[in-house]
């Protein structure tokens, strides 16, 4: 009987963990493939709501911790701390001998998974490839499909575009997105099924979300990273205006998110905002329990355009985070500007569309991507000369 295949997933961010979870699980399941699971970068920092607790209680065992993350959230910051995830990741794959990396979409902590894996000649698999948003993101994640030798992509417009990028047709499958899982699985339930305030704690008043409530999900932009503190602002004053119950996420450590987080706690300082509570994590069953009953989704968070579509939700997108990214018809786009902002709100709450679209799959992907795990060649075709 054959060894089990080796899979070493690592876990960059703290999306990243709910977004993969039933890959994970689905590899726990196969008896013919053994799960390392490396978690590094911001996905261990307690301030961005560190996930290791949550890892940990669904059952998941750690193979490595990568502390690779460098104080700043700039521009610089985020360049030193790919490097170090090189050197780091690099003496953790050594010691694991992997057979083949799993990688995950396109923040810049991936990019160091992908450089590692791809010098030491391990087979690179990468997932959510082949999606364009305008931003850095873009770069890194098409960056990452020229260094991946095998792609899982989540729709087929992607699958499409990593074939266009040259990459071999036969090794590139369009497995849906496996955040889209989660949303699929959620039990059917009439009202939230938990008090988040009690839950997770947060800070910030606690308003009745009887009668609905919104949700703020906003992270800076690279690109525009000076203007992220000035962007936060926009939307806070528009909440702080509409009065509608609001439950806030903190944003992703990215170069801006200073910005951002400042903007937060001086507005704070200012203002009551007694309808506004802050949350930094929750797991992503309980994130989907609040989308799923909540009037919109604000900001330019993924979760919008993948489970939003999946589930239906009213989604009002903000700025060029998302740009040219597939999305279902509950999304309206708006650009930062105060009024835009107010409007498009508001069209959502009158007409909310809950017309749900399978754009990025049915709700399968980890089993497929598990299967595919089991059977792909183990060699790499890429060739690295000197």
């Amino acid at each position: 009987m054959s060894k089990p295949r080796k899979i070493a997933v690592v876990i960059t961010a703290r999306p990243s963990y709910s977004r993969i979870k039933t890959l994970l699980q689905a590899i726990q399941q196969e008896h013919a493939l053994d799960l390392q699971l490396i978690v590094a970068a911001s996905a261990l920092l307690e301030r961005y709501g560190s996930v290791v607790d949550h890892i940990e209680k669904d059952g998941f065992a750690i193979a490595a911790k990568v502390f690779n993350v460098l104080e700043g959230e700039n521009l610089t910051a985020a360049a030193k701390t790919t490097g170090i995830g090189i050197l780091e990741l690099s003496t953790v794959f050594d010691n694991l001998k992997p057979d083949l990396v799993v990688t995950v979409a396109d923040r810049f902590e991936t990019m160091a998974t992908a450089i590692s894996a791809s010098y030491m000649n391990i087979p690179l698999v990468h997932i959510q490839g082949g999606e364009v948003s305008g931003n850095i993101d873009e770069k890194v994640r098409h960056a990452i499909t020229k260094l991946a030798d095998y792609h899982f992509v989540a729709s087929a417009s992607a699958q499409q575009r990593v074939i266009q990028l040259g990459e071999e047709p036969h090794k590139v499958f369009c497995t849906g997105c496996p955040s889209i899982d989660l949303a699929a699985q959620l039990p059917l339930v009439d009202a939230l099924p938990f008090d988040p305030y009690t839950k997770y704690g947060g800070v910030g008043n606690r308003p009745s979300l009887e009668n609905g409530y919104l949700i703020v999900l906003q992270h800076p932009v690279t690109h525009e990273h000076e203007a992220s503190r000035a962007h936060i602002e926009l939307t806070l004053r528009v909440i702080d205006q509409l009065q509608i119950p609001t439950l806030w996420f903190w944003p992703n450590v990215d170069a801006g998110s200073d910005g951002t987080a400042t903007g937060i706690r001086a507005y704070r300082e200012q203002h009551e905002l007694p309808h506004v509570h802050f949350f930094k994590n929750m797991t992503g069953e309980d994130f989907l329990y609040l989308l799923q009953f909540s009037k919109c989704l604000i900001g330019n968070s993924s979760a919008g355009i993948r489970e939003g579509a999946f589930m239906g939700v009213p989604v009002v997108n903000i700025g060029s985070r998302q740009h040219r990214r597939d999305r279902g018809t509950n999304v309206i786009d708006v650009d930062y500007e105060e009024q835009a902002l107010i409007s498009a709100i508001q069209q959502q709450l009158l007409h909310p569309q809950r017309t749900p679209s399978d754009v990025y799959g049915g709700g399968h992907a980890g089993t497929i991507m598990a299967d595919l795990l089991k059977e792909i060649p183990l060699q790499f075709h890429k060739t690295i000369t000197y």
